[in-house]
């Protein structure tokens, strides 16, 4: 299996957590060393072979369509932009744009996060498991912001569990999926729906939800905290995700 020529990138979130850093703009669009974080996204994206992206709006969608219109030209992507005309969760969002969508399996990312990409080894995975959809599993040495996966022998998704305060390492969610098209298709249309706390318990329950567990990082901007290591951390960690070698700091970089 082919990986999709086109990602769905989920990017109407508010970053409430986030006032004062993304108050006038949805969150993906926070600016981060120098970007919108979007930007190193769909940076990494380009570097894997990725032309085109459907950005779906929410939160202040009118000002992610006006940076789309000229981002993509600079970024080497084309972009198109659905916007939903009332809150429809991420779930109802993907189902809204999905005429304007081609391809069968969906690549679909959170906008506001960045993990390893290895989409040819998840189409592999997707395409060999025969399940409805796959996600990309990423371990962390600390999983307490995350709700964690259990997965079976054979690598399905068997169980999400909540957060954990005590912490510790496990697979959480990177936000990266292959979506057979009939999943999108099953979505209420103009509803509210959840992908992550409704359709892939769902498919999880039911033994159609797979995995791809990978070593690595991730990072998010869903708090001020994530939001700093976002700062320092952005541009490595999309070279990593690119597969670009990065190259080491240098002793005048630390601070130290």
């Amino acid at each position: 299996m082919t990986v999709p020529g086109t990602a769905v990138i989920l990017a109407g979130g508010k970053g409430t957590r986030l006032a004062g850093i993304v108050d006038d703009r949805p969150k993906p669009l926070a600016e981060v060393a120098g970007r919108p974080f979007l930007e190193w996204l769909l940076l990494a994206l380009r570097a894997r072979g990725i032309r085109r992206a459907h950005l779906l709006g929410g939160h202040l969608g009118d000002r992610l369509a006006a940076w789309a219109s000229g981002a993509g030209e600079r970024l080497g992507v084309a972009l198109a932009v659905t916007v939903e005309p009332e809150p429809l969760g991420t779930g109802g969002a993907l189902r809204l744009a999905l005429e304007e969508v081609a391809g069968d399996p969906l690549l679909v990312l959170n906008g506001d996060s960045l993990c390893p990409l290895p989409l040819a080894a998840l189409a592999e995975r997707h395409r060999a498991s025969g399940a409805a959809a796959t996600l990309l599993a990423v371990r962390v040495p600390d999983a307490s912001r995350f709700g964690t996966l259990v997965l079976d022998e054979r690598d399905r998704v068997r169980e999400f569990r909540e957060k954990d305060p005590m912490g510790g390492p496990g697979l959480v969610n990177g936000g990266v999926y292959l979506l057979a098209r009939r999943v999108v298709e099953e979505i209420p249309p103009a509803r509210a729906v959840s992908l992550e706390r409704e359709i892939l318990p769902a498919l999880a329950a039911r033994g159609a939800l797979a995995a791809l567990p990978v070593a690595g990082r991730l990072l998010d901007i869903g708090t001020p905290a994530s939001f700093r290591e976002a700062e320092r951390l952005a541009p490595e960690l999309a070279a990593e995700a690119a597969g670009v070698q990065v190259p080491p700091v240098r002793a005048d970089q630390t601070g130290g």
